[in-house]
């Protein structure tokens, strides 16, 4: 059941279908912001062509199949994602092929493992704020009562009082490390902190915007009651997730062009726009959704010099990427330990930052665990050096590794996959002004992803599903056509009381 604080945001009003000739729209890019974009779309029967790079659906959150050395075909992905039960508008989307989000799993807990053995958990907490809060202080090894008494309750009344997007004016200059510092938190609770939030950015504290840690904090814990607690994919990515998002929408009409790459768009041709693809093709448009990563979306607005003007242009290429990061899956050849977490947050364990145990919870990993008597264990290592590489990172990973499972030392690893990656959008100090926005100076091009500026408390995967709402709205409207709902929380501090504390602070 959704949160009941939970806010909606109306859609504006106007017909369900083109009263005259049916416009069409190129959506570049299948990841979550594509799909959510031609999924509005199509709903008031517009003409909607989506085309994606990959040959799968999903962008980063898209899966593939591999073979490994002893013959299996197993899944393989970039690695963890949490499903948020305040991701609303993800749902949403979800639920158009899925209603009861069977390709969901619920997790029973959230534990974080500091290396000197303190464990944090978010299981069991009161739901609503701030009983969450104190509950999680009453408890906890790492943040106790002794440390608020010595916080500076003037700057941490600024966590109660978020508000989006006026809190990015206040707290967008300085990077997350030193708001920490600032609040007084202690040095293992801002290592908390890191972990749950910053990293989860893959950023360092130091390039990460205290008010985009101020909405992490608002959305995940203090301004929800949906709490800390997450779903993940109960199989692959494809099988659980966009296989039959895909069989959805290709029934209702939206028309899905996989491993197509777009070089350009120009506005050569009888239509608004025409996008040219890579293999010398192209596809006229009424309206463009770019909703590819940031890296992508770069390059096609520098291979299009007839696109809007030099500023906006240049203003989109200056954008950040966030440091690579590295996922590691082994398939080991004996079982981790019974008691072990599906999902384990770490802090002081070297370069990683949580480890899965993929067959808890994901059936076709489940499966080779059983016929191999083995595990499949996924690794992730955040904000890294721009030249980490994989091989000089599998030692220390199997080494913390088998720290935190001493079990695993003794296993063989049967064969393993890496991906690092660098293509993650980067929320620096002062970026939130710069920040590419939905609406371009073109009309009818409109920009979508997880990198876009949404003035909604939204992040990661729900900023991605929102702005290809918010995008297909600002379509709709320019043709008379009827807008979606929109959901997010509360877009201020939860409590008034603590609101009007913090202003008096």
């Amino acid at each position: 059941m959704r949160d009941p604080r939970a806010v909606r945001h109306p859609g504006h009003p106007g017909a369900d279908r083109p009263a005259t000739a049916t416009p069409r729209v190129v959506v570049i890019g299948g990841g979550i912001a594509g799909l959510s974009a031609a999924a509005c779309l199509r709903d008031r029967t517009v003409d909607v062509v989506l085309l994606e790079r990959e040959h799968h659906l999903g962008g980063r959150v898209g899966g593939w199949s591999t073979t490994l050395r002893d013959g299996s075909a197993v899944p393989m992905n970039r690695g963890f994602h949490a499903f948020f039960r305040q991701y609303y508008n993800l749902r949403g989307l979800l639920r158009r092929a899925d209603p009861e989000l069977t390709g969901l799993v619920a997790l029973p807990e959230y534990p974080l493992l500091s290396a000197d053995g303190r464990i944090d958990t978010f299981a069991g907490l009161p739901r609503s704020p701030p009983w969450n809060a104190l509950g999680f202080v009453a408890r906890s090894p790492t943040f106790r009562w002794r440390d608020v008494l010595r916080m500076n309750l003037r700057e941490a009344a600024t966590l109660a009082d978020v508000r989006i997007p006026g809190g990015y004016g206040r707290l967008d200059e300085i990077d997350a490390a030193e708001y920490l510092r600032r609040i007084g938190f202690p040095e293992a609770a801002r290592h908390l902190a890191f972990e749950v939030f910053s990293r989860s950015f893959f950023a360092p504290p130091t390039d990460l915007s205290a008010a985009e840690l101020a909405l992490m904090f608002h959305l995940y814990f203090l301004g929800s009651s949906e709490g800390l607690l997450f779903d993940v994919a109960a199989d692959s990515f494809p099988a659980a997730l966009w296989d039959p998002l895909r069989d959805h929408l290709d029934e209702r009409g939206v028309r899905f062009r996989l491993g197509t790459a777009v070089e350009s768009v120009s506005h050569e041709g009888p239509r608004e726009f025409a996008v040219h693809l890579a293999d010398g093709g192209s596809i006229g448009a009424d309206a463009v959704v770019l909703a590819t990563d940031l890296g992508s979306a770069q390059r096609i607005v520098r291979r299009s010099p007839a696109l809007a003007h030099r500023d906006w242009r240049e203003r989109v290429g200056s954008a950040r990427t966030a440091p690579p990061f590295l996922v590691s899956r082994f398939w080991l050849d004996r079982p981790v330990a019974g008691h072990r977490h599906a999902f384990l947050g770490t802090s002081g364990f070297g370069p990683v930052d949580n480890i899965s145990v993929l067959e808890r919870y994901e059936r076709s990993a489940a499966r080779w665990a059983r016929e191999h008597d083995g595990s499949v264990v996924e690794v992730h290592c955040y904000a890294l050096p721009a030249d980490a590489t994989v091989d000089g990172l599998r030692a220390q990973t199997l080494e913390q590794l088998h720290r935190v499972y001493p079990e695993t030392a003794a296993a063989q690893v049967v064969d393993e996959r890496h991906e690092l990656r660098s293509d993650c959008p980067l929320s620096p100090p002062g970026g939130f002004g710069l920040r590419p926005s939905i609406s371009t100076p073109e009309p009818a091009l409109v920009l979508a992803g997880d990198h876009v500026r949404v003035d909604l408390p939204v992040a990661l995967m729900e900023r991605a599903a929102t702005s290809g709402m918010l995008a297909a709205n600002r379509l709709l409207r320019s043709w008379g056509l009827r807008g979606h709902d929109v959901w997010s929380v509360p877009v201020r501090g939860r409590s008034p009381l603590l609101r009007a504390a913090a202003r008096w602070a």
